[in-house]
């Protein structure tokens, strides 16, 4: 069966690092019933600015008070074998595109691909939510970096907009995150956009998906939007062809 926890953002509001998320962290690794400690491999390839060893001290140290053995997949020599041997896989925040180039350059989309569809579980914010979605074309981040394909992990078979707002600051005329879904559906009408704000997230388990945390969640198709309550259930967007 099929596990992810796709969680808007790292932070909300002014809580700690993950600290909003760790309750819903050790409630997915609890229902996995995988033991005392699940090997958890951290994958910092978002991180452009920070060092990944910075990155992974950061995250090694948000989650201390978990039970479980924390790796990051840049110590491992074989990356493909650190993922085949892991019980889950926690990507985290940073530029998507940079994620994204890094995960083809390293040939290890099919592998997170073939593993999650036998028994990985994955955990992933911001940019690590991002790419679990059909593409990255509905990212925040600049294309610092150009991938081989947008095409993301394709866990959940529409797009995603982790940190979505609908703020528009005084006096700015560009665009606002709105305008730029609304671009998207324009030229793809019938692919669903799910904006999941920040202190929520998407528990995916099997082909069921349910909107987790303390924020309503946003559906956009075909130009319209509908506002979706806390614990709103999305699983029949799984079953979507788009």
């Amino acid at each position: 069966m099929t596990n992810a926890l796709l969680l808007s953002a790292s932070k909300e509001g002014d809580s700690g690092y993950l600290e909003h998320a760790l309750p819903l962290i050790s409630q997915f690794i609890q229902e996995l019933q995988l033991g005392s400690a699940p090997s958890i491999v951290f994958i910092p390839y978002a991180g452009v600015s920070v060092s990944y060893d910075d990155y992974f001290q950061k995250v090694d140290s948000a989650l201390s008070t978990l039970s479980c053995d924390l790796t990051s997949i840049h110590h491992y020599e074989d990356p493909k074998q650190a993922i085949c041997n892991a019980d889950i896989v926690l990507i985290g925040g940073g530029n998507t595109f940079a994620l994204l180039d890094r995960l083809y350059k390293q040939d290890l989309v099919t592998t997170l691909k073939e593993q999650f569809s036998s028994k990985l579980a994955y955990i992933g914010w911001s940019a690590g939510s991002n790419i679990a979605g059909a593409s990255i074309k509905t990212t925040n981040d600049m294309p610092i970096v150009e991938p081989t394909t947008f095409d993301a992990l394709g866990f959940l078979p529409f797009q995603l907009n982790p940190h979505y707002t609908d703020y528009q600051a005084p006096g700015h005329n560009g665009e606002t995150r709105e305008m730029r879904l609304q671009e998207f559906m324009v030229l793809n009408p019938s692919m669903p956009i799910v904006g999941i704000q920040e202190g929520s997230a998407l528990r995916l388990k099997g082909h069921s998906l349910i909107l987790q945390g303390n924020k309503v969640a946003y559906e956009f198709i075909g130009g319209a939007k509908t506002e979706k309550p806390i614990n709103h259930d999305f699983s029949y967007l799984m079953e979507k062809t788009c």
